[in-house]
């Protein structure tokens, strides 16, 4: 059994529904302690009802200091699937588990990478949350502040999230959209149907409103980024009766933006459309867009690909958002990982093989860091 393939089924069988703590962390940094690594970990959001543990681990050196982001957190497995979601199972080719792709395959291919370059004279680090695939406001952002307080900034960050398409290797991610999530709230006078004259109907504007955001084009898309979108999510009136008009309405709208906006440029757009209606707005910028323009690092990574797998990897800034969104605050950041087919899934399952070969790459990785 490969090192990869053993810490992959330790991960998984380690339940660790967002926000992730305890038993998943334990297993990594057993994983980490005797490759060298000085492991940090600490709860942050510990007032809220749903705390989340973080981890950053360093095994220090001399030269460009690599970093390796990713998540223990996973999404719920969700009913249906063939065998115990947090049961490692092996069905022929396949580790099917709760985590297997999105990402804790990643994540013991790079500590087996690691395991596999015992000479690597270079610093090395590990930035691992428990809230990636939940609100993500106390994960890898209270690790960047973390490490700011202390001084600690990276020169290079990959992100294991599953970014493969076809077969390993295909994709990379140099960037992604930002997001931002919107309510458009209509107030009125709540009345009778019969004496409209007596209330004030909020549904109308609101319509209105959402007419005209309807028909924004906020642009074509960029040399590496698709066209920025607007969608409408939900509409709410919350209305039980038939006869009366009701107090309030509401509409969100869910944006994903190129770098040709911000979250405060988009807000104050959709913000002055509201008021021409009669409308208020409420906005949350959940990430601002992020390019690692192709260059040294993505040629590096791809380098590295080319030699294990034979595949020259197309580079890409599309699907959603990630923490590498926060990371890119640090350092250059590029996205790669395993094979994304059955992601968030029932049943999520990574080709055996794939761990050792991502394994392969990200030590290639290593290799060229240190040159």
């Amino acid at each position: 059994m490969s090192g990869a393939l053993e810490l992959t089924e330790r991960l998984i069988a380690a339940e660790s529904v967002t926000p992730a703590r305890g038993a998943v962390f334990d297993v990594l940094e057993a994983a980490l302690v005797p490759l060298g690594f000085a492991v940090h970990r600490f709860v942050a959001g510990a007032e809220t009802d749903a705390p989340v543990e973080n981890l950053f681990a360093m095994r220090a050196g001399a030269g460009r200091h690599f970093a390796f982001a990713g998540h223990l957190d996973v999404v719920p497995p969700g009913a249906g699937w063939t065998s115990d979601p947090f049961v490692p199972t092996r069905r022929g080719d396949l580790l099917h588990g709760r985590g297997a792709v999105d990402m804790k395959g990643a994540i013991a291919a790079f500590v087996a990478a690691v395991a596999a370059r015992p000479n690597h004279a270079a610093p090395i680090s590990l930035i691992v949350t428990g809230d990636e695939e939940g609100p993500a406001v106390h994960g890898t952002r209270a690790l960047i502040d973390w490490m700011g307080a202390r001084g600690i900034a990276p020169d290079l960050c990959l992100v294991g999230e599953p970014t493969s398409v076809a077969r390993l290797g295909d994709m990379i991610k140099i960037g992604r959209r930002g997001s931002v999530n919107m309510w458009v709230r209509s107030a009125g006078r709540q009345g009778h149907v019969a004496y409209p004259h007596l209330a004030e109907n909020p549904i109308p504007r609101l319509i209105a409103a959402l007419a005209e955001i309807e028909r924004i084009a906020l642009d074509t898309g960029t040399d590496w980024f698709q066209p920025s979108n607007i969608e409408i999510t939900d509409l709410a009136v919350g209305n039980p009766a038939h006869n009366v008009i009701p107090a309030a309405a509401e509409a969100r709208l869910s944006i994903r933006f190129n770098d040709l906006h911000t979250g405060a440029s988009l807000t104050a757009m959709i913000e002055e459309v509201a008021a021409r209606h009669g409308c208020t707005l409420e906005a949350i910028v959940s990430g601002e867009p992020f390019l690692t323009p192709p260059g040294a690092f993505s040629e590096l990574v791809s380098a590295a690909i080319v030699e294990a797998t034979g595949v020259e990897p197309e580079l890409s800034t599309s699907g959603g958002t990630s923490d590498a969104r926060f990371l890119a605050r640090l350092c250059p950041v590029v996205e790669f990982g395993l094979v994304n087919a059955t992601m968030h899934k029932l049943d999520e399952a990574v080709a055996v093989q794939d761990l050792d070969l991502l394994a392969d790459i990200y030590a290639g990785i290593l290799d060229r860091v240190a040159r």
